[in-house]
């Protein structure tokens, strides 16, 4: 072996134990760095997307199908921009479309949600939509009470759960006469189904956040009710 062999030789970079350990660690844990990056970029998206469900929520379909009739629907009946109200001053058809308008806020917030990151996406963006609803930046934070949107939603998210929570607001609503007694009755209903059918913990404690904003924003229907002068939910 000559001389520039061995000089050659010397110059190669030794592979000790600790670079060859090193090595294998970086192989071994690239999956998991791949799947934190891709969880990040989820966490990314998810912020991104939630000023636009906010502001898909704060579509005002009850007040344009109002306006387009010549009403004010704020100082109608019980002044809610609802779907309950639109009904009970515009008659039965229209108040349907404003909650299927509404709802469809709801629905497509959660479609996009669960597209993006699954159940936990889906309700971090059907709950962006109902604040939208309920505190409008278009309308100096003064909205409607969140119902319907929230109620698309949970039928996109559950479908079997929103449709018996639908059944149920109708056959309190009718029953008694009173729109807000059917939506504390989903409100209490939909944690418990949730319940029923196994969700996870971190589900139900998001329906249970969920729909207590709901029943935040019927405190003033609360107070009627135990006054005994709650709007009736009778529709033209």
């Amino acid at each position: 072996m000559s001389c520039s062999d061995i000089a050659w030789k010397s110059t190669e970079p030794r592979i000790t134990p600790a670079r060859y350990s090193h090595a294998q660690t970086i192989r071994l844990n690239s999956p998991t760095l791949s799947l934190i990056s891709i969880k990040m970029s989820l966490v990314i998206a998810l912020i991104l997307l939630f000023p636009v469900a906010y502001m898909l929520g704060t579509f005002p379909s009850a007040l344009l199908i109002a306006n387009a009739r010549g009403v004010d629907i704020t100082a109608a009946g019980s002044g809610n921009p609802g779907a309950a109200n639109i009904g009970r001053t515009l008659g039965r058809k229209l108040g349907v479309l404003v909650f299927l308008l509404d709802g469809l806020k709801g629905a497509i917030s959660t479609a996009v949600g669960y597209a993006f990151a699954g159940y936990a996406g889906a309700l971090t963006l059907v709950f962006a939509a109902v604040i939208g609803h309920i505190f409008p930046v278009t309308r100096k934070f003064k909205g409607g009470k969140g119902v319907a949107t929230a109620g698309g939603g949970m039928i996109a998210l559950y479908p079997w759960i929103g449709l018996a929570m639908t059944v149920l607001w109708l056959l309190v609503a009718k029953a008694t006469k009173k729109a807000s007694l059917g939506s504390l009755a989903i409100a209490l209903g939909l944690p418990i189904s949730q319940v029923i059918v196994g969700r996870p913990a971190g589900e139900v404690l998001a329906g249970v956040g969920l729909f207590a904003l709901v029943i935040w924003r019927h405190v003033p229907n609360l107070k009627r009710l135990f006054a005994g002068n709650e709007t009736s939910l009778k529709t033209k």
